[in-house]
């Protein structure tokens, strides 16, 4: 018999009870929500049950919402079983001013890579991880690029061009401006080597 989602969720409900939230189905893939004290917990009975066998971690990654107050990073696993082809994706929320969650490494050695990527670019703090250091980013750093704690751009430098940027001003990046005729490549422009 496959494996579907309300499978799933049924016996997960069956299991961990009104512990687990906000199910649903993006895109047909199963997602939910678990306690952050739960994560160990809810990933080895999903990798234990034979029935389940959510066995490969197929990635894990963070997301920052800062709008959720209390909960402002979310810590997402994606778990695939392999036999019947089927993928569930779990969330634990965080907050910001403490980040921490017990590491995956005892259940999934490829968590290892994974967790300190997202300590590198959004500070969660793997608890009881083997190496919790930086490896994209230099270690003199003393923020995480990936939240969204700073403006997008400086908007009181006067030397960016908004047209550049796609943000008014001609088609065809200051050259001409002339309304209401399709942007053509002049005769001229036509052999340039265009990099």
């Amino acid at each position: 018999m496959p494996l579907t989602n309300p499978d799933i969720i049924q016996r997960l409900v069956d299991k961990f009870g009104e512990s687990l939230t906000e199910f649903g189905e993006p895109y047909g893939m199963l997602t939910f929500s678990a306690p952050r004290e739960m994560n160990l917990k809810v990933m080895r009975f999903l990798y234990d049950e034979p029935d389940l066998g959510f066995q490969f971690l197929t990635d894990l990654c963070a997301v920052h919402y800062p709008e959720r107050v209390g909960e402002e990073l979310a810590l997402v696993y994606h778990l695939h079983n392999l036999v019947e082809n089927v993928r569930i994706r779990f969330k634990v929320f965080l907050p910001v001013a403490q980040p921490d969650v017990i590491t995956a490494t005892s259940i999934f050695e490829s968590a290892n890579w994974m967790e300190r990527e997202t300590y590198d670019f959004f500070g969660v703090n793997f608890i009881g991880h083997p190496n919790l250091k930086r490896i994209l980013n230099v270690e003199e750093m003393d923020y995480f690029p990936m939240r969204k704690e700073f403006p997008l751009e400086d908007q009181s430098r006067i030397d960016k061009d908004d047209e550049m940027f796609g943000r008014g001003g001609s088609i065809d990046f200051g050259n001409r401006e002339v309304p209401d005729e399709p942007r053509t490549i002049s005769e001229a422009d036509k052999d340039k080597t265009w990099i």
